[in-house]
């Protein structure tokens, strides 16, 4: 089963709800941020990425952005911008980019069913993150960001949320700088919540697909908040944490771009050479892979088709068939000394969403060679999952995504 529970949700007045939502902290350097939000005070940039409004050379991990996190957070509930819901609410959140339109429900999930395994996970943490993102949530008692994760379609859930939308107009639906429209539903009926909570119990696993350090954060954060409270019964807030899930059948995945420094010392001939070694290699290709084991590489000024050829990585093996494990194993290390791609500064990841464009770009200002990948799917990352196995790191890219601002959960009074 999965356990969710409604929460009496923080959230911005219809009216500014547009100026509020902010992309999520993950997604934007300082920089970005900072300019994102320089003229607009109402946006949650200031709450997710406090150090936009501390000098340039603030720590990003100390202690002055969480403390100012707090405060920007405090203002805007102080200032009527934020008002939270006088009762538990499920909302459903519907994204629309294009064609595309996923309906997610936000809830709180169950850190007890993380620790259990019931939450499934696909990557690992690194403790700087996890550092992070439990000191945030800890200085603000709350969960600014919320999680993303999916569950195998239901038909039942599927229902209940048609429903759901049917019956009334959304209380916020905007479109953002981006082009994606943003829905949500408040859902306070208590007879509806029950049902949703039913439809769930039959809902054998969670699994995360976008935020794996806000998801072990918060189990941080539970540890924490439970071992200071010495009359903890289990049905504080803090055992739960933000999230909003999607049926697998509905969530979009793009491929996730490396871009690289340099040739490890090789000339373009050289490293031509290498590279057929284990892939076939075509030359004016297309910006696009056409499928699995099918990359596009970008190298002075033109295209390169590279295909992996039979026998170069295990067929057979769910992790190591991976795109980005077959170029990690095969090119990335082997070629261009990529040891480590957590680690390494000579390499970058680009989101599928900046499109090619990005990738020439960035051949043209810092880097040397890019590889666009095919998208992993959706079974593929449930099916590591379920085998308790990692996907390598920076394997998927989602998109739409959700904004941060338009829901925020409290785990303390």
């Amino acid at each position: 089963m999965s356990d969710i529970r409604p929460f009496p949700g923080l959230r911005p007045r219809p009216d500014v709800a547009a100026q509020v939502a902010s992309p999520p902290y993950d997604v934007l350097n300082s920089t970005e941020a900072r300019q994102m939000a320089a003229e607009n005070p109402l946006s949650f940039l200031h709450v997710v990425k406090a150090e936009i409004d501390l000098p340039e050379d603030a720590d990003l991990h100390g202690e002055a952005v969480y403390t100012k996190s707090a405060e920007n957070l405090h203002k805007l509930i102080d200032e009527g911008v934020l008002i939270q819901d006088s009762k538990p609410c499920f909302y459903v959140y519907r994204l629309k980019m294009g064609e595309h339109v996923q309906h997610g429900l936000v809830v709180g999930a169950s850190v007890d069913e993380y620790e259990k395994g019931l939450i499934k996970k696909h990557e690992f943490t690194r403790r700087a993150k996890e550092d992070d993102r439990a000191r945030h949530v800890e200085v603000l008692q709350a969960n600014a960001g919320p999680v993303l994760f999916t569950y195998k379609a239901s038909d039942r859930v599927r229902d209940l949320v048609a429903g759901i939308c049917r019956a009334g107009d959304a209380t916020y639906d905007f479109e953002a700088a981006d082009g994606v429209v943003h829905s949500l539903w408040v859902v306070d009926e208590a007879a509806t919540i029950a049902e949703i909570q039913k439809a769930f119990a039959e809902v054998k696993a969670l699994y995360v697909a976008d935020g794996h350090h806000r998801t072990a954060s918060a189990f941080r954060v539970r540890n924490i908040m439970r071992d200071k409270n010495p009359k903890h019964t289990g049905d504080e807030a803090y055992n739960h944490f933000l999230a909003v899930v999607f049926p697998d059948d509905e969530l979009q995945i793009m491929g996730y771009n490396r871009v690289v420094r340099d040739l490890n010392g090789l000339d373009k001939q050289a490293f031509l050479d290498r590279v057929s070694e284990k892939f076939d290699l075509r030359e004016d290709a297309s910006a696009e892979p056409v499928g699995g084991g099918h990359f596009a590489m970008f190298l002075e000024g033109s295209w390169y088709g590279l295909v992996a050829k039979e026998g170069s990585f295990p067929a057979d093996d769910p992790v190591r068939s991976l795109d980005a494990a077959i170029l990690q194993e095969n090119l990335l290390a082997p070629v261009l000394g990529v040891a480590d791609p957590r680690s390494d500064e000579r390499i970058d990841f680009v989101g599928g969403i900046r499109g090619a464009k990005e990738l020439e770009k960035r051949c043209g200002e810092d880097m040397q060679v890019a590889f666009a990948l095919y998208p992993v799917s959706v079974a593929q990352l449930m099916a590591i999952a379920d085998a308790d196995a990692v996907m390598p790191p920076k394997s998927t890219w989602f998109e739409p995504k959700l904004r941060s601002g338009l829901v925020v959960r409290k785990i303390s009074d």
